[in-house]
């Protein structure tokens, strides 16, 4: 009987330890942690849609004062757990063991940094669509290829009709049996994609609605050139001579081409003071700009320009020469010495 009462004291004794072991846990538990209840004199006001929390108590200035840190941190603290609380209120929604609150719609009315943006011009094709009520339908990114049964992307690597696939090309009934059909189907390809792309640029030109962005005239496999485009052209191929169309000979009845160009203006020696400070002015302030100065107009010629270079140097005859792929060299022309 005095061994059952011992162990049973002992027992109890490790039992009370337990206890005032959990108790202290609480208490420096509750020191660390503060608790979600947050008394408030004046209610604050929410604004759940935008994660708003509008504090109009009085600000303590001898606390704000004393330690500004601390204080500022402790009103952060309390008003984010009264929002916090405010959000669980909502109606709630369990998606992959995640549980989420349905905001409502916001009530305060947050402006703008920038002016709305302006819808963009529609392209020709968008007003012939709308026009014939052509819907746009979403194609599938794979397609069945019949040739090798199976599977292949509509467009990219290893694609459905792909050129390289082609081993073998049928000659059509009238059509010249020496010529090489791979390389016209090629020749083709690079067109439409010249085509395509002067399309873009047009209608880039057409939505910044300027006279300034020079359009050159479509690839060479187009055949509907209209008046302007055709004098711009002709423009164009006299100026692109070592005397930049000087010695030319003009047709008849040949328009005289509109110089697009600006002549400089030279500057007098006695400037006016003001408009040389309003200069000087003008250049400090582009220096100080953060964002570099980007012209689109001359970045969009410049592209044009090189995309017609590439088309005319890349034309091949049917005699299998490239036609314009001779560059002249840098300071060419006549040699006046003999032979040494």
């Amino acid at each position: 009987v005095v061994i059952y009462k011992s162990t049973c004291k002992a027992a109890d004794m490790e039992a009370m330890d337990i206890a005032l072991d959990v108790d202290a846990l609480l208490a420096e538990n509750k020191s660390k942690h503060k608790s979600t209840e947050v008394k408030k004199d004046v209610e604050l006001q929410f604004d759940l849609g935008n994660l708003l929390a509008t504090d109009l108590n009085i600000i303590d200035t001898a606390a704000f004062r004393g330690e500004k840190e601390g204080y500022l941190k402790t009103l952060m603290r309390d008003n984010v757990q009264l929002l916090i609380n405010q959000i669980w209120q909502l109606p709630t929604v369990k998606t992959e063991d995640v549980v989420l609150a349905e905001l409502p719609k916001g009530t305060t009315v947050l402006p703008r940094e920038k002016p709305i943006p302006k819808p963009k011009a529609p392209t020709k094709w968008e007003q012939f669509a709308k026009t014939k009520g052509i819907k746009k339908m979403k194609k599938s990114r794979m397609v069945f290829d019949e040739t090798t049964q199976t599977y292949k992307p509509r467009y990219g690597y290893k694609r459905v009709g792909d050129l390289k696939d082609e081993w073998i090309v049928e000659v059509p009934k009238n059509g010249d049996p020496y010529q090489d059909y791979f390389k016209k189907k090629e020749e083709q390809k690079s067109d439409l994609v010249s085509k395509n792309e002067y399309q873009r640029l047009r209608n880039i030109a057409k939505e910044r609605k300027t006279k300034s962005l020079r359009v050159p005239p479509p690839p060479s496999g187009t055949k509907d050139l209209n008046k302007h485009q055709l004098t711009q052209a002709l423009g164009l191929a006299k100026a692109a001579t070592a005397s930049v169309g000087k010695f030319t000979p003009s047709l008849p009845s040949e328009p005289v081409p509109k110089r697009s160009g600006k002549k400089r203006k030279a500057e007098s020696m006695i400037a006016d003071v003001g408009e040389e400070k309003a200069r000087n002015l003008g250049i400090l302030k582009k220096m100080n700009k953060k964002k570099e100065v980007l012209d689109i107009t001359k970045a969009v010629n410049t592209h044009m320009a090189d995309e017609q270079k590439s088309v005319h140097f890349s034309r091949v005859d049917s005699d299998g020469k490239v036609v314009g792929s001779k560059k002249r060299k840098a300071g060419g022309g006549k040699k006046t010495g003999g032979k040494k």
